[in-house]
């Protein structure tokens, strides 16, 4: 036992870098649910002592504790807004607003797939992305039969404008929790930061969708009658709780957005909401709603990233960058950036992000806050952006592609990828120019 404890310490690097990427190998494979993959490695993690499993050591708080290295920010965070859009989401809520919003198209295609688009995105920065892809998929396969069109345009419009939408904020995307909560970054600062070029980029992609499916979006003028008179009056199901989740969501965005004057975390903010709301409801039924593989997902995969980090490993890949871009700022920029990006097309973007976020506050310690800080957007828009590029880049992507499937609209691997990549490329070269400007030039 010895041996293996004095090994393990002379090959930390090594064991726990192997640990990471047979992690990534299996879950990219997505032959085993990545919620186990990440328990079992986090599991190993402890086993072989990269990370301790006891909270003192001689006298004092043990610094490589394996629960140190969960970041329990991010996860109150996720819970509590999954708590309160499953309570919003029963009053039927988000479907009024999203039938309001197509009868103002009058039923045109293309003004149809423009503001399912544009309401994805807007969603999605406020929602999560899979919330929101849920939330507009029963809408968008009705809109479809109404209009007697092929709902695929639509779906991949919406694929692509979830992952930009969720780009904007703190709380759109898991990776810009993880960025916000390591980088001490407000939700502010992502809104003042992303909002505008993720905007740009928004448009520009959609602009490209009517070019791609201009021939697809056709009906008939009795067709797109039908959408223009939907009738809305009963989509809301429970008036007191549409009321009750409205006030109680806005106070919490509001809550996230004067967080530099209260200095409460967002993670409380969320919290005081999630609580209130479930005053009214039967907690058992409400937590059944809750994406616990995706928050167990995060436990491992903190405690695997932190073997990496107690190991040395994530200081040696900061201090490679560093060598690599010989210390130019711009340089640094554009390979976080662009690497991010055809990473996250390939491999799940919340283990990439929550492996280079250790590593970007190793190359902050060594050149300082503001060297680092374009580092961040770059990371955030990288990783966001980049899920775009394949039908397993994120989350959101897989969610639709399978719903779509099971409807009988097959959306194939290199029929997403063709339009994926033009959209992931387009985001990158606006990313970065937009990065060029506002911090490097």
């Amino acid at each position: 036992m010895d041996f293996l404890q004095s090994y393990v310490q002379a090959h930390a690097v090594g064991i726990s870098a192997g640990i990471l990427l047979i992690a990534y190998i299996f879950i990219a494979l997505e032959k085993i649910p990545k919620v186990t993959v990440a328990l079992l490695g986090a599991v190993v993690t402890i086993l072989f002592g990269l990370v301790s499993q006891t909270k003192i050591a001689e006298g004092s708080i043990n610094p490589h504790y394996f629960i140190n290295f969960i970041d329990f920010n991010v996860i109150f965070l996720l819970v509590s807004m999954m708590i309160i859009v499953s309570i919003a989401t029963r009053s039927g809520m988000f479907n009024w607003i999203a039938n309001e919003l197509l009868r103002l198209t009058k039923g045109h295609p293309k003004t149809v797939l423009f503001t399912l688009g544009v309401f994805t995105a807007v969603t999605s920065a406020f929602l999560d992305n899979v919330t929101t892809v849920i939330l507009i998929m029963p809408v968008t396969f009705f809109i479809a039969k109404k209009l007697d069109i092929n709902p695929v345009p639509f779906l991949i419009t919406e694929i692509f404008a979830s992952n930009i939408g969720g780009t904007a904020t703190l709380i759109g995307d898991p990776p810009n929790i993880i960025i916000g909560s390591a980088a001490g970054l407000s939700f502010m600062d992502f809104v003042k930061e992303l909002t505008f070029v993720v905007a740009v980029i928004l448009f520009v992609v959609i602009g490209i969708m009517l070019l791609f499916f201009k021939n697809s979006l056709k009906s008939s003028p009795e067709k797109m009658a039908a959408v223009a008179n939907l009738d809305n009056s009963k989509t809301i199901t429970d008036f007191p709780l549409m009321i009750r989740s409205a006030v109680v969501l806005t106070l919490v965005i509001l809550g996230f957005v004067f967080h530099d004057v209260t200095h409460i975390e967002t993670c409380v903010t969320a919290m005081l909401g999630a609580s209130f709301l479930l005053i009214f409801e039967k907690p058992k039924d409400i937590f059944c709603e809750v994406e616990w593989n995706t928050i167990f997902f995060f436990i491992g995969l903190f405690i695997i990233i932190g073997g990496l980090e107690a190991s040395g490993a994530i200081a040696l890949m900061a201090k490679w960058i560093l060598d690599v871009t010989q210390g130019s700022q711009q340089a640094a920029a554009m390979l976080i950036l662009w690497a991010s990006g055809f990473i996250s097309g390939i491999i799940d973007n919340i283990p990439y992000t929550a492996t280079m976020t250790p590593m970007l506050l190793s190359i902050q310690k060594t050149m300082g806050a503001d060297y680092t800080y374009p580092l961040w957007w770059c990371l955030s828009l990288g990783a966001c952006l980049g899920g775009n590029m394949t039908i397993i880049g994120a989350a959101a992507n897989v969610i639709v592609s399978e719903t779509a499937a099971h409807k009988g609209f097959q959306i194939s691997f290199m029929q997403f990828f063709k339009y994926g990549l033009v959209t992931m490329l387009s985001s990158l070269v606006i990313s970065s120019i937009y990065i060029y400007l506002r911090f490097l030039h």
